[in-house]
């Protein structure tokens, strides 16, 4: 933080865990650390515009009630005195819930939801919302009621999305930890962009009634939009988990099945077995994010682990998945919600694709592939609306190629000292660096990376590794493809912004993840270009 007093430079060097620690002991207090982090967000938020809905009077009169707690001698909550933000798509009491469509700006949340409230019990102070795309539908937060969040390493790229105005104030120093959640990326795209860590546990391990339902679509059921925190420090996503995922989730919603929570602190990287790709097949990773996932995978190998390269099933399939369940009724889904609304661009485009007549889309697909434009081809036949055995086979084709990737993971292919399968998987996050703004209207499935997981329904997180260097913002072949040519347009200029990598595991062994991505963090934390302190 550069607010420029003592508390403010003391608070932006803490960790959610240690303002906790450090309240709790008198050592600080929790309205020191709020003042600081709401001195930050003014001093910031002018030129990142994150925090779209504030409540930073409530948030003084509850962290006067922490203090008050413990002069008392109270025990404390393992949050007490942390100050957190919310993305927008959650509900806090008193605050509106929009996903920055303007004719909800007056739907205002009557109570907390499930998870809000669990991280508030534990003595977190929520400061405010965060900025989202649009009904969470691109990777940019963006909308025509809040307008757009830009990335504290350079105000003219994007933070991500849905959850980048959380990923901004989160790495500017405006938050200790978020709230987000993540159906294609949304956690982890930002956590990339901005240079901090974000996590999307098992889907299903957390409830998504914080959430109004009448706005998601159907295919949640097929691929789910699942809740997890954000922060600069990989301790803070596990503690923040602890509180989330704590016993009798189930009593609240009956989906969750009472799986425990595992602890992280037991996984051993020791003997840990690997699997690294730093290619899926489907988009080439940007050379810097190459790099980050080697050094990543040398740095787990000089910490005992086996790390094996390996080449994922099906390239396109990640793709093709999770753009279909989304299209599926030609997103007829939506339309309820969108009604009457401005809407941004990259939805118009959606919609005026999904409109493209069934019969027409495989021969104009076909052109577009005679025409050397293999996303665009792409995007049309995934915009495909279906009839119930069309979706059933979609679903049925998903189920297919998941079991194919765990037999990969089952899998010797690396070498003999796989033997036994593959405990964790290690690649880029995306295939580029932080996007200029508008960018994700061409650029949309360059989050390929991140969303196979999201298909799988395997826990994953980004961690925060480096930044691009001189000399490797690109090595992408000239192409007549113009989505190939945006995102090699979109690489220059790139030296210096962040770069993350993904850690994933498989079903329910979130504890490897966050194992995983605290070793990584120590290791890079130690480098010059690991990415902190954004030039905000």
């Amino acid at each position: 933080m550069r607010t420029g007093s003592r508390n403010d430079e003391w608070v932006g060097a803490m960790s959610a865990s240690d303002i906790a620690a450090k309240v709790a002991s008198g050592e600080v207090s929790a309205k020191d650390v709020v003042e600081a982090h709401i001195a930050r967000i003014e001093a910031v938020d002018g030129r990142l515009n994150a925090v779209v809905s504030r409540r930073f009077d409530e948030a003084r009169a509850e962290a006067a009630l922490v203090d008050a707690a413990v002069a008392r001698g109270e025990k404390l909550g393992p949050l007490a005195g942390v100050p957190i933000t919310i993305k927008e798509q959650f509900n806090v009491a008193g605050l509106p819930t929009t996903f920055g469509l303007p004719k909800r700006r007056n739907h205002i949340a009557a109570a907390d939801g499930p998870l809000v409230r669990r991280l508030r019990d534990a003595g977190a102070v929520v400061l405010g919302k965060t900025n989202v795309a649009q009904f969470l539908f691109y990777q940019e937060a963006d909308n025509p009621l809040y307008g757009r969040t830009s990335n504290p390493w350079n105000v003219k790229r994007s933070s991500g999305g849905g959850s980048g105005g959380e990923g901004a104030i989160i790495a500017a120093g405006g938050s200790a930890l978020g709230l987000a959640a993540d159906v294609g990326g949304s956690i982890r795209t930002p956590a990339h962009f901005c240079g901090i860590h974000g996590f999307r546990p098992t889907s299903w391990r957390l409830t998504n009634l914080d959430s109004p339902p009448e706005m998601f679509f159907p295919g949640f059921n097929e691929i789910a939009l699942d809740p997890g925190p954000m922060a600069r420090h990989v301790a803070d996503l596990a503690l923040a988990m602890q509180v989330l995922a704590a016993p009798g989730l189930e009593r609240v919603d009956a989906r969750i099945p009472p799986v425990p929570w595992p602890d992280p602190a037991a996984v051993r990287i020791e003997g840990m077995r690997v699997a690294m790709f730093d290619n899926d097949g489907f988009w080439s990773a940007s050379p810097a994010l190459r790099r980050a996932t080697q050094e990543a995978a040398a740095a787990l190998r000089l910490r005992g682990a086996v790390v094996d390269h390996v080449t994922p099933p099906e390239p396109e399939m990640a793709a093709k998945v999770y753009f279909s369940f989304m299209m599926a009724d030609g997103f007829a889904w939506a339309a309820p919600q969108l009604k009457g609304n401005p809407l941004d661009g990259r939805i118009k485009m959606a919609r005026q694709i999904a409109k493209i007549p069934n019969r027409l889309k495989p021969p104009l697909a076909g052109l577009l592939s005679l025409l050397r434009q293999r996303h665009l081809a792409g995007t049309i036949m995934t915009s495909r609306s279906m009839a119930v055995k069309e979706y059933w086979s979609l679903a049925a084709d998903r189920n297919r190629w998941r079991d194919a990737f765990v037999a990969m993971l089952d899998s010797d292919m690396g070498g003999a000292s796989a033997a036994g399968g593959y405990d964790a998987i290690l690649c880029p996050p995306h295939a580029l660096p932080a996007l200029f703004h508008g960018g994700s209207k061409l650029l949309f499935d360059t989050t390929s990376y991140g969303i196979r997981f999201n298909d799988l329904g395997m826990p994953a997180g980004v961690v925060a590794a480096t930044r691009v260097r001189e000399g490797e913002e690109s090595d992408r072949r000239f192409s007549l493809d113009i989505v190939e040519r945006a995102a090699r347009k979109t690489e220059k200029g790139t030296v210096g912004l962040p770069v993350g990598v993904q850690v994933a595991a498989r079903l329910w062994r979130d504890d490897i993840v966050l194992a995983v991505m605290a070793a990584l963090e120590g290791h890079f934390r130690q480098l010059p270009d690991y990415p902190e302190n954004p030039p905000c």
